[in-house]
């Protein structure tokens, strides 16, 4: 039994086999046990909290500590052994270390992904976070296996410096020709984090106005008050002034009316508080003032401020129909006479 034991194949003896395949057995049993008993109780236990803390710490045990677990019994069992040719052990020490390499390149993301929500989550709700996230782990996962990759190739003896320079030579025409896209994709990102807008927001940059319905990587879509669809760069939106009528809590509405010159003094007096009368019984108006303001070219001008509660346009224009009507039925039956004056405004706040 000694003789046989000590009975060499491939210049290991049956012996060095038996313990290098006896040392990764037992590894592989202590590391099925660990998942079967302790691994099971801390599912249960994540389960029964409500923290998402515990759901993280077992789910990196799964895609980083179990895997570098068995790896590493793999390589104290090889080490026991005399692998020849040399070019064989290199070649399982390469294999390791690629492997240990997508493992760890594996847990950087996950702690990664699981940080940016975390810090979006204290900040903004679920849909928001979606978006976020959707646009920033690509980016990062693409960063870490890049680094993975290039610690994998100088560690097999690769010259890496060598390759970048090789890469920058031709990099700076890429570069050249991908400037754009290149603020483009910064734009899409400073979008994103800070969030000038979201989907869905009503906004107006110089002349056009309309409703976001995508924001991609180069340019963003928006459906326009007259219906058709509008592509803009992002870049465009982060360096242009971008109105977001979304968050307006108010709008700041300023009309101006003139009356002929022929109008008695006594019913001037009267007509800031006729206007008064009108608007404050509305809903959702606040009425903030009424002036004879000036002389016009053609007639006696007011100017009136009134406040509509929230964003939405339809109840604004609405609003402003009944006030414009009921002040025609009024000046008819006082007979004041309506003259051109200036075009109504509105502003927000």
């Amino acid at each position: 039994m000694i003789h046989f034991l000590k009975l060499e194949v491939l210049h290991n003896s049956i012996a060095d086999y038996l313990i290098a395949f006896s040392i990764m057995a037992l590894g592989i049993l202590a590391i099925r046990l660990f998942q079967r008993l302790l691994h099971k109780r801390l599912k249960y236990w994540a389960r029964q909290t409500a923290s998402s803390w515990d759901d993280t710490v077992l789910q990196l045990l799964e895609r980083a500590l179990i895997p570098f677990l068995y790896l590493g019994v793999v390589y104290l069992g090889l080490d026991n052994l005399s692998l020849h040719p040399p070019i064989l052990k290199q070649l399982i020490n390469g294999l390791l270390l690629i492997a240990s390499t997508v493992i760890a390149v594996r847990l950087l993301v996950t702690l990664c992904e699981k940080g940016l929500q975390f810090y979006y989550r204290r900040r903004d709700d679920g849909e928001n976070l979606e978006k976020i996230a959707h646009a920033l782990i690509p980016a990062l996962r693409t960063v870490a296996w890049s680094l993975g990759g290039i610690f994998v190739l100088d560690n097999l003896g690769f010259n890496v410096s060598a390759m970048l320079a090789g890469l920058g030579i031709g990099g700076v025409a890429i570069a050249l020709a991908s400037q754009g896209l290149l603020v483009d994709l910064f734009s899409y990102f400073a979008i994103l984090v800070d969030r000038p807008f979201e989907l869905g927001d009503v906004i107006q940059m110089g002349n056009l106005m309309g409703t976001v319905k995508h924001v991609g990587i180069k340019t963003t879509r928006i459906q326009s008050v007259s219906g058709e669809e509008v592509i803009i760069a992002n870049k465009d939106l982060t360096s242009g002034q971008v109105h977001n009528y979304k968050r307006m809590e108010q709008r700041r509405v300023v009309f101006q009316l003139g009356v002929a010159y022929q109008t008695p003094l006594e019913q001037l007096k009267t007509i800031p508080d006729l206007i008064r009368h009108i608007i404050e019984p509305m809903e959702h108006t606040r009425f903030d003032r009424a002036h004879f303001s000036r002389y016009g070219d053609t007639g006696l001008n007011f100017e009136v401020v009134y406040f509509v509660q929230g964003n939405d346009y339809r109840r604004y224009m609405d609003i402003q129909q009944a006030i414009n009507l009921e002040l025609k039925q009024e000046f008819e039956q006082q007979g004041i006479q309506f003259v051109q004056t200036a075009p109504a405004g509105a502003t927000q706040k």
